[in-house]
C-alpha cells in the first residue's frame, strides 16, 4: 500500500535520482541501472522516471549553467542538491511539470539535507524565467571528438526519437502504415510518434513487425535477397538484423557470445514465426564448419549513435571505453574475414559516432570494397566518397531523425 503521508509520483523521482547517480557517478548505462533503481514501480511511474533522467543527461551541460547562474558558490558536480536540481529544473523545462508539483516532488530526495538551497534556486530561476537553448549543449570532450558533425548531430538530440518499426512483409508496408496511422520511409518500415506501448500495439501479438530504428535496418538491406544462400549475423542479438536476413530468404545463423540475450533473439523469431540457426559462443573462439555467402557483423560498440534514446552514452564514453571497443571490433573483423567464402559480401557495421570505430576499422580491411549505391538508400540518405555509409542523428530531420551508424561493405 502507498505511503498517503507521501506526495504522489515521489517514488518515480527517487527512480530518476538513482539512475542519474548510476549514470554519472558509477558510468552505468540507464538500461542497467533501472532495473534496480525503478523496482516495484508501476509501469507508467518506472516511465516517468526515465524520461526524467533521460531530459536531465540529455540537457545536463545547460541544465548545469542554469543552476550555476544562481547559486554564488559553484556547488561540486556530484553534489546531492545539484542532482536533484538537475531533475527538478528538467521536469520544469522539458517535461512541462508544474512548479508545485516540481518542488513538491523535488525537495523531500533532499531528506536532512539543503532543502532551503534547492527550494532557493528553483524559485530563482522559475521567476526568472530561465529556459533552456533549442539545441542541446554537447559536453566538451564530446563535441571535440566528434569535430565538424558536433552541431548536427546535436541539433538531433533536441527531442527524443520516434518509434520504428521494421516489418516481417515488405508487401504490407502501405497496409500496414495505415493501419497504425505512421508514415514509412523505406520498404518494410513504419515510424509511428513515441509515447505507445509496444505490446499494445496492432500485429505485436501476431508477429508482423519487431522495433528497430531505421539506421538500424540498413545493413541487413545492404545484402539484398538471400535466395536460400548462407549468411553469418556476427553479434545477433537482440536480434532485428538477423528477423531481416530471414524475411529476405537467407538461410542464418546467428551467433552472441549472451545468453541472455540469444533468448531474447528466440523470443522474437518465435514471436514472428521466423526460423534461423542460433549459437551462443564466443566469436574469437568459434569455428564455422564451412564458409558464409555473406557475413554481417553489426559489432559490439559505444553505441553513442544511440544518443538520442540513450543520452547516457554522452557523459560515460570516453576515450577508454572506445580503445578497447575497437580492439574487439578489429579482432571480430579478422575472424569475419577468414569465413567468408570466395565471392561472399561482408558488411560491417556499429551504432557509433566515433571514427575509431568506424571509418578507422574500414580503412584496415584487406578485401575489395564494393560501394554503397545511392539506390539502395532511402531519400536524402547518400554515400561518402569512399562509397561508405555515415548517418547521424541530425539527419533527416524533418521527418524525426535517425541513429548514428557507420557502415562498410566488401566483396571476397
Amino acid at each position: 500500500m502507498a505511503d498517503q503521508s507521501q506526495p504522489a509520483g515521489l517514488g518515480a523521482r527517487r527512480a530518476a535520482l538513482k539512475l542519474l547517480d548510476a549514470v554519472l557517478r558509477r558510468g552505468e548505462t540507464l538500461d542497467q541501472a533501472e532495473g534496480v533503481a525503478a523496482r516495484g514501480l508501476a509501469p507508467e511511474d518506472r516511465a516517468l522516471a526515465r524520461a526524467i533522467a533521460s531530459e536531465a543527461l540529455r540537457w545536463l551541460v545547460d541544465l548545469d549553467a542554469l543552476i550555476d547562474s544562481a547559486t554564488k558558490r559553484r556547488l561540486p558536480d556530484d553534489a546531492k542538491p545539484r542532482m536533484v536540481l538537475r531533475l527538478m529544473l528538467a521536469q520544469a523545462l522539458r517535461l512541462e511539470t508544474p512548479p508545485h508539483a516540481v518542488i513538491a516532488t523535488g525537495l523531500p530526495l533532499l531528506a536532512g539535507g539543503p532543502r532551503r538551497l534547492a527550494h532557493g534556486v528553483f524559485s530563482t530561476l522559475t521567476k526568472r524565467g530561465a529556459a533552456l537553448p533549442p539545441v542541446p549543449t554537447l559536453p566538451d570532450a564530446v563535441a571535440a571528438r566528434w569535430g565538424t558533425r558536433a552541431e548536427t548531430i546535436a541539433m538531433g538530440l533536441s527531442e527524443p526519437p520516434p518509434l520504428d518499426l521494421a516489418l516481417r512483409d515488405v508487401h504490407e508496408t502501405d497496409a500496414w502504415a495505415e493501419r497504425q496511422g505512421g508514415m514509412s520511409l523505406a520498404p518494410s518500415h513504419i515510424r509511428l510518434s513515441r509515447g505507445s506501448r509496444i505490446e499494445e500495439l496492432l500485429g505485436f501479438a501476431e508477429g508482423a513487425w519487431w522495433v528497430q530504428d531505421l539506421a538500424a535496418s540498413l545493413p541487413a538491406r545492404l545484402l539484398g535477397e538471400g535466395a536460400g544462400r548462407r549468411v553469418l549475423d556476427l553479434a545477433a542479438a537482440p536480434g532485428g538484423k538477423t528477423l531481416q536476413l530471414a524475411t529476405a530468404g537467407w538461410d542464418v545463423t546467428a551467433l552472441d557470445i549472451s545468453k541472455r540475450r540469444m533468448e531474447r533473439l528466440k523470443e522474437n523469431l518465435a514471436r514472428t514465426g521466423l526460423s534461423a540457426h542460433t549459437v551462443i559462443a564466443d566469436a574469437l573462439q568459434w569455428q564455422p564448419e564451412r564458409a558464409f555467402d555473406a557475413i554481417l557483423l553489426d559489432a559490439p560498440c559505444t553505441a553513442t549513435g544511440t544518443c538520442r534514446r540513450h543520452p547516457d552514452v554522452l557523459h560515460r564514453i570516453g576515450p577508454r571505453q572506445i580503445e578497447e571497443l575497437a580492439e574487439l571490433q578489429t579482432a571480430l573483423l579478422d575472424r569475419a574475414t577468414e569465413w567468408l567464402a570466395s565471392g561472399g559480401t561482408l558488411i560491417y557495421a556499429v551504432c557509433s559516432l566515433e571514427r575509431a570505430e568506424g571509418e578507422e576499422q574500414a580503412e584496415r580491411v584487406q578485401l575489395t570494397p564494393e560501394p554503397i549505391r545511392a539506390d539502395e538508400l532511402p531519400a536524402n540518405l547518400a554515400a561518402t566518397t569512399d562509397g561508405w555509409l555515415r548517418t547521424d542523428p541530425g539527419m533527416l530531420p524533418d521527418v524525426g531523425g535517425l541513429d548514428g551508424f557507420f557502415i562498410a561493405r566488401w566483396r571476397a
